[in-house]
């Protein structure tokens, strides 16, 4: 039987060999070692005087390309996230005991007054805070006037409407605004300050006192 002369893939065949056995101490993934194996035995058990088209075991090396691409892409990826976890543990972090409104409808009056805000969803002509003691009475109105869309804080000095001070302790309070005829929609936000940041499975939680615990994202503004 005739034994024919160094075939091309053979050459090829024997790299991909190499590569498999330095690959297998490697962190490729179980997907492409089932392609590389499939493809060397491709190359192995093909008619010698037939050999795999060129266009094939090109685009077939190609493929190996790209699937080890992807795994260096994940592999940056994981690293980047990564990054991006600690760096916002670290903004997290800088957050202790720093003011921020977040979402809810309470107010602690002090012997300084009361923090609150609210959110606007379009700009409104005239704003209104209605502020609540325990009981459901209103204590306080306060007009803010015209406001743009977003996120507006304000202060209460603690007066009703009697002129009299209020006394201290828990409020609640809720927020109507107008443009022109129509009703503007309005989110009121909550005044606390940062206890401490607990990271969890579930990413970032900041303790804000009686307020409760809230993610990064639920953070509005920082005062």
């Amino acid at each position: 039987m005739t034994t024919v002369a160094a075939n091309p893939a053979e050459s090829i065949y024997a790299a991909l060999g190499t590569r498999t056995d330095k690959k297998s101490t490697s962190v490729m993934n179980e997907a492409e070692n089932r392609f590389l194996t499939l493809l060397t035995t491709q190359l192995k058990n093909q008619d010698p005087l037939n050999p795999l088209d060129n266009a094939q075991l090109t685009s077939q090396l190609a493929q190996i390309s790209t699937v080890n691409g992807i795994e260096k892409l994940n592999a940056t990826l994981q690293k980047l996230l990564s990054g991006m976890d600690d760096s916002q543990a670290m903004e997290a972090a800088a957050l202790v005991n720093r003011g921020v409104l977040v979402p809810g409808s309470s107010m602690t009056l002090g012997e300084q007054g009361g923090i609150g805000g609210f959110e606007l969803a379009t700009a409104a002509d005239e704003a209104t805070v209605t502020i609540k003691d325990g009981s459901g009475l209103v204590v306080r109105t306060l007009n803010l006037g015209a406001l743009a869309a977003g996120i507006h804080p304000f202060v209460w000095d603690g007066k009703a409407d009697s002129g009299a001070q209020a006394a201290t302790g828990n409020y609640s309070y809720s927020i109507s605004a107008k443009s022109g005829a129509n009703t503007s929609s309005a989110n009121a936000l909550a005044y606390g300050l940062v206890q401490s940041v607990t990271r969890n499975t579930n990413g970032l939680t900041l303790d804000v006192g009686t307020l409760g615990a809230f993610t990064m994202a639920d953070v509005k503004q920082i005062l």
